[in-house]
């Protein structure tokens, strides 16, 4: 993991393990246990964020939420859902090498267009981007929204 960059997130603790020579960590939404790639390192630290920084209960965070686009099975990475149930908040992760452009972009908006949520998270670890849609509009936030 020491091969992996420092993130803009906290720091968290994972639990993993060595496994055929690749390393995998626990996912604590999906109760299993994932190779740990460069987009995973991400993506496990924006939903550790969202817990201890957003407030939203880890029960409420669905991981590769389907998302059918054009009937084509596609999946966002992580899905906040309210108390009510419904997408609150559809984040997507890339790999902190990755940049987060338009088509990244353009793939939120996409994967929102079926989920509906209210917040858009665009994130390398690095720079995030996040946006609340209103009135079929997207404004920029300059920080994490509440969840909880």
């Amino acid at each position: 993991m020491s091969s992996l960059p420092r993130l803009n997130f906290p720091a968290i603790r994972l639990r993993a393990r060595e496994r055929g020579g690749v390393t995998e960590v626990w996912c604590e939404t999906r109760r299993a246990w994932l190779v740990l790639t460069p987009e995973e390192w991400v993506r496990r630290h924006l939903v550790s964020y969202l817990v201890t920084g957003c407030g939203a209960p880890l029960g409420r965070i669905v991981e590769e939420y389907a998302v059918p686009l054009n009937g084509q099975p596609q999946r966002a990475d992580a899905v906040v859902v309210g108390a009510d149930c419904r997408p609150l908040l559809v984040a997507e992760c890339k790999a902190a090498d990755v940049a987060i452009d338009r088509r990244v972009w353009e793939q939120a908006v996409r994967y929102n267009s079926v989920v509906g949520a209210r917040y858009v998270v665009l994130t390398n670890g690095l720079t995030h981007y996040c946006y609340e849609q209103r009135d079929g509009a997207y404004r920029p936030l300059k920080v994490f929204p509440r969840l909880g």
